[in-house]
């Protein structure tokens, strides 16, 4: 349509300078802008594909040769389209922009707060190591009321000659006899008998006068009997175990001798244990 409408103005135009130059060649006149509004037309016509001979008419009409309209005098026949706004080059990304992201200020690295996260981890695990640690120490270690019980001072005045005395140390019995000088020769001469567990009696009781043993065979953990059995010694009723004055296993399914503990003979006739 709009084509349509420019094709009827240019033909109107060209009717128009053809009559103005058939006037001005009638009346010995120069008509200026007529050949030029021709030329043009031609021109228009020309690059539609249309009408290519009005061009040589338009250059061969008048008196002499027409020259080709200027660049100023085309642009102001024709209206300039208005030109077209350029997109722009690149893409600007507005993300960060948004309402919902917010940049943190100061190193965009965080490494000062890496730095505060992993000291503060460390220190931690450095404080629950030492607890641990103290903890382990603490439990190892015996309590005072503990080392108060391991060592006891025993009274041997109150245990007359011939007599046994049992007294509890650790939790344990302990046996103390007050060997009479016929025991003491009697355990001594069989130091070269027989036995399953062989020790002699100067080793076992170093103080010939008294012997110190722990109260609790060594088959299964009973508590023997004083002054009984085959050997004058301890006699154990759970499996009849016999054991002599020195403590020495003589008889039984018990392995060992009785077990001596720790003590010394302290002055004013007194036994230290432990």
């Amino acid at each position: 349509m709009m084509r349509g409408a420019a094709a009827v103005r240019r033909m109107a135009l060209f009717a128009r300078a053809s009559e103005s130059m058939a006037t001005a060649t009638a009346t010995g006149q120069t008509c200026s802008w007529a050949p030029r509004a021709m030329y043009f037309g031609a021109q228009q016509h020309d690059k539609q594909g249309g009408m290519r001979d009005l061009k040589a008419r338009a250059m061969s009409t008048g008196a002499g040769a027409i020259e080709k309209p200027s660049a100023d005098e085309q642009s102001q026949m024709v209206p300039q389209a208005p030109q077209s706004t350029a997109l722009p080059v690149a893409f600007e990304d507005s993300y960060y922009d948004k309402p919902h992201y917010h940049r943190l200020r100061g190193d965009p690295t965080k490494r000062a707060y890496t730095y505060l996260i992993l000291g503060t981890t460390k220190f931690i695990a450095a404080s629950t190591i030492r607890v641990l640690i103290l903890n382990a120490v603490y439990t190892m270690s015996a309590a005072a009321d503990v080392l108060a019980m391991g060592s006891l001072e025993v009274d041997l005045s109150n245990v007359p000659v011939g007599q046994s005395a049992t007294i509890k140390w650790r939790g344990k019995p302990v046996f103390i006899r007050h060997r009479t000088q016929d025991e003491i020769e009697y355990a001594r001469k069989d130091d070269d008998a027989p036995m399953r567990d062989p020790s002699p009696d100067a080793l076992r009781c170093p103080d010939p006068e008294w012997a110190v043993f722990l109260g609790v065979c060594t088959h299964l953990g009973c508590v023997p009997i004083a002054n009984a059995g085959d050997y004058k010694g301890w006699f154990c009723p759970c499996h009849g175990s016999h054991y002599d004055l020195t403590g020495r296993i003589r008889k039984g399914p018990a392995p060992l001798n009785l077990e001596i503990p720790p003590h010394q003979f302290l002055e004013g006739n007194k036994l230290l244990l432990g």
